[in-house]
């Protein structure tokens, strides 16, 4: 089933700080169940809200919540080598607690809207929002993640804090990553080590690889986009959340 939907941008409030964030969601009184959409390096762009278009016409409530807020109000960009030049300049500026603040605020703003189931919320995020949304699956209200092509989980966070390998302790749900053998930016090393550590910390969790797909083989806009790849991480993703959150 597709269920029509509305988009619109909203207002996150996390304390002082005002957090912009792409909201699209069923029409219809709901409750539907949530779902957390974590960008790129390129900010809530194009891709993103596509994605988090995509979530609610499956049923979900999604919320793209703006992360490099604090650093670059209203930033999105494409996918030139400038862009990401100047996404990871923002992306070095960040702080974990901050982002995970970040998402726990979206969490709350949430749960005070009448449409929106209140027994947990999934996350979704790709690139270094796969990162993140790993980092955020330790938190309490997570239920199920994807996370997508996050480099650099067994070594490190932002702002030099524990590598998010280590928020596997804390993870209450279950957490799908996804990956490319061919991603130059993720060595196989580093995901044998992920799969290692979410085996034994959960049968749950589980880690898929990909052959021939490169990073970013998810987004449709770059010249990495691998469709089969693609389609069938996505049909593994909302499995994961047709199966911890309950759609319509």
């Amino acid at each position: 089933m597709t269920f029509p939907i509305r988009a619109q941008w909203v207002t996150v409030p996390n304390q002082d700080l005002a957090i912009d964030a792409y909201f699209a969601y069923p029409e219809g009184p709901g409750p539907f169940p949530a779902v957390i959409v974590v960008q790129e390096i390129f900010g809530v762009n194009a891709h993103i809200r596509d994605v988090t278009e995509r979530l609610a016409r499956e049923g979900y409530a999604a919320i793209a919540p703006a992360i490099y807020q604090r650093l670059a109000p209203g930033f999105e960009t494409g996918y030139t080598p400038e862009a990401v030049e100047l996404g990871k300049r923002y992306k070095a500026q960040t702080q974990g607690e901050e982002v995970l603040g970040d998402l726990q605020a979206t969490i709350d703003f949430l749960y005070q809207l009448p449409q929106i189931q209140t027994q947990g919320v999934g996350l979704i995020g790709f690139c270094f929002g796969g990162l993140v949304a790993f980092m955020g699956a330790s938190l309490p209200a997570v239920v199920a993640a994807a996370s997508f092509y996050g480099a650099g989980i067994p070594h490190w966070s932002p702002g030099d804090g524990k590598p998010a390998l280590e928020y596997v302790e804390n993870f209450g749900g279950a957490v799908y990553a996804f990956f490319g053998l061919e991603d130059q930016s993720i060595p196989v090393e580093d995901v044998d080590l992920i799969e290692d550590r979410l085996r034994n910390a959960n049968p749950r969790h589980r880690v898929f690889r990909y052959s021939g797909a490169d990073h970013g083989f998810f987004c449709d806009q770059r010249q990495s986009y691998e469709p089969k790849a693609a389609a069938d991480a996505w049909e593994k993703t909302l499995r994961l959340f047709n199966s911890h959150l309950t759609a319509g």
